[in-house]
């Protein structure tokens, strides 16, 4: 049982880093930093953003109209760092 929560912990720690560095490419498409012409960048952000929008859908629906400014991938990262906390406290010591 030890093992498997340990994956949904490595997973849930995953989602987290991805969550944040789609975050963050977001940010440099926003301020310039990184032109919408680099494919690469264009690529991982659209992957990631494909990936986490089934879960941010719903979150979007919940949470009220800010304008240009999206909080769900924020609120994702609370639930992810909450769901990290239930699993460590499942662990066998």
């Amino acid at each position: 049982m030890d093992a498997l929560i340990q994956i949904f912990i490595m997973l849930a720690n995953t989602a987290n880093m991805l969550v944040i560095i789609w975050f963050i490419i977001g940010l440099l498409f926003s301020f310039n930093v990184i032109g919408r012409d680099n494919q690469f960048f264009v690529a991982v952000h659209d992957a990631i953003a494909r990936l986490f929008e089934p879960v941010l859908r719903p979150i979007r629906r919940v949470l009220p109209d800010t304008g240009a400014i999206d909080f769900s991938p924020m609120v994702l990262l609370l639930l992810i760092y909450a769901l990290i906390i239930v699993l460590e406290s499942l662990r066998p010591i």
